[in-house]
This record gives C-alpha cells, sequence and structure tokens, in this order.
C-alpha cells in the first residue's frame, strides 16, 4: 500500500471463541451487554469496521486465512456482542488510522492511546501495554536509559508511532529524527550512524541480529499503552468501550490471547484507576 492507503481486509470466522482455560472466563460468560446506543454508534451501517495498524507485528498478523492475532480476536468479540459482521480496515501506521477517525472511516480503532490522538479519538484505559526503549550500536559509551537524552545524542524513531509522541513531549536535549515506518527508522540509523533506535522492545530484538555488538539497553523509556477507540462525537460507544476493555482485563481474556498467539514483550494493563 502507498502512504495514506487503506486495505480493506476479511475477517473469517467471525463469531470465534476461544477454549476455555482453568480460573478464566470465555468469551460466553463476560457480561458487559451493550446497550442499544453503543450499538447503534459502534454499527452505524450494519456492521463494525475495525481500523488496525498494521505495522504492530505483535497485535495482527496477516496470513492466507485472513489477519490473526489479538486484534482481530478482540474486534471479533465487539463483532459478537454486537450482533453484527466485522470488516477489518487494515492501515500501515497508527497516525493513519488517527488521521481518518474525523470522517468517519471505522468505527473502533486499536491503537496506543496518545494525547495527540485524543483530539479525535475516545479511548478506553489501556487493555495492553508493551515496552519502549533503546538500541545503541556497536561501541556505544551509552549504557542506561537516563543517558540517551543529552545534547548530540541523535535518535532515530517511527513517525508518530506512540513512542515517537512520547519523546516528543518529553525529550529535553537529545534530537529525534524520523522515518516513515519501522523499517525506514532501522535504516535511518544504520545509514547515518545515529547514536540511539527507539521501538518497541520486542522489534528491538528483530534489529539486533542485524548489527553487530549492537545492544539493547535495560528498562523502559516507556510502555504504549494499547487501548480501544472510537471517533471523539459517539459518546455511547466510548463508554460502553470503556467498561468492556476493563471487563477482558479481569476476565482473563486478553492474558489468554496473550498467550494463545504466543506474543512475547507485551503484558495486561493494570486496572484503570
Amino acid at each position: 500500500m502507498t502512504s495514506g492507503a487503506v486495505e480493506v481486509l476479511d475477517l473469517r470466522s467471525k463469531h470465534r471463541t476461544l477454549p476455555p482455560r482453568p480460573g478464566h472466563a470465555t468469551v460466553a460468560t463476560m457480561k458487559t451487554e451493550m446497550p442499544a446506543a453503543a450499538r447503534a454508534e459502534l454499527a452505524p451501517g450494519g456492521k463494525l469496521r475495525a481500523a488496525l495498524n498494521l505495522a504492530n507485528f505483535l497485535l495482527v498478523r496477516k496470513t492466507p486465512e485472513g489477519p490473526r492475532g489479538i486484534v482481530p480476536d478482540i474486534a471479533a468479540e465487539i463483532g459478537r456482542r454486537a450482533g453484527v459482521p466485522v470488516e477489518l480496515v487494515g492501515y500501515e501506521s497508527p497516525g493513519q488510522v488517527a488521521d481518518a477517525a474525523p470522517g468517519g472511516a471505522w468505527d473502533v480503532a486499536f491503537i496506543g492511546a496518545e494525547p495527540a490522538r485524543a483530539a479525535s479519538v475516545a479511548f478506553s484505559a489501556a487493555y495492553l501495554e508493551i515496552e519502549a526503549t533503546y538500541l545503541v550500536p556497536a561501541g556505544s559509551a551509552i549504557r542506561a536509559l537516563e543517558e540517551v537524552d543529552r545534547p548530540g545524542v541523535r535518535i532515530a524513531a517511527s513517525a508518530r508511532s506512540a513512542y515517537d509522541l512520547y519523546l516528543g513531549r518529553t525529550l529535553k536535549h537529545a534530537q529525534l529524527e524520523r522515518a516513515e515506518g519501522l523499517d525506514a527508522s532501522f535504516e535511518l540509523f544504520a545509514s547515518r550512524g545515529l547514536e540511539a533506535l527507539s521501538g518497541l522492545r520486542p522489534r528491538l530484538m528483530q534489529d539486533l541480529g542485524k548489527l553487530p555488538g549492537a545492544r539493547i539497553l535495560e528498562g523502559r523509556f516507556t510502555a504504549v499503552q494499547q487501548a480501544i477507540g472510537t471517533p471523539k462525537a459517539r459518546a455511547a460507544a466510548a463508554a460502553w468501550l470503556r467498561a468492556f476493555a476493563e471487563e477482558i482485563k479481569a476476565s482473563g481474556l486478553v492474558a489468554e490471547l496473550i498467550a494463545r498467539h504466543a506474543v512475547r514483550g507485551v503484558s495486561v494493563a493494570p486496572p484503570a484507576a
């Protein structure tokens, strides 16, 4: 796809359920009922259009049978609650998902909850967290996270990712250099000899093998808060999604999906305050 393009993806077996595990609720036993007002806002056209950030390989993966992963399964459960079919709409980046919200191109989305996106998207609390940290090249004098935000340090970032937005509002001395997409940010880091590459820890683990001697710093500078959103004006839908996000954490469904899809480097978010 070219930048800004939308890909409509087929969701097969939209009423899939998960096998039970001892001590965990299944989707059939969940109790957050969907009021008629929320259903009308979530499926105004008779179907649930769920926006996916295709760049987040931890939560969505494309297979010959259609998209699979944690996010498609949660979208399928929302569609089951609403009693409507689900259409997955793929975007190349989370920024593109947020950009499409005011135009009503989707009904529910699964991206990081960042203040810059909250003007057009009403978010639930996070249902899942992903650690973000830095990769540094061989021979780097940087040994710890607190040594990165210093004059003369250039940090590569995937433009408008949740961690890029976080760094953009918190860095005081280091310079952000942005590229469009994860692969491009790595190429920018490697080709220009930048001092650090920001990213989600699972992705940085993949990049580590491409650069002999490179290191990933211990700890995290933030944890990306993966949340469920709906266009800002849909108050009833937003209220229901907030309750739904808390339920799927408390019931064990998010943990079940993490285990089912064998995703490493993510964790269930804590309950909302």
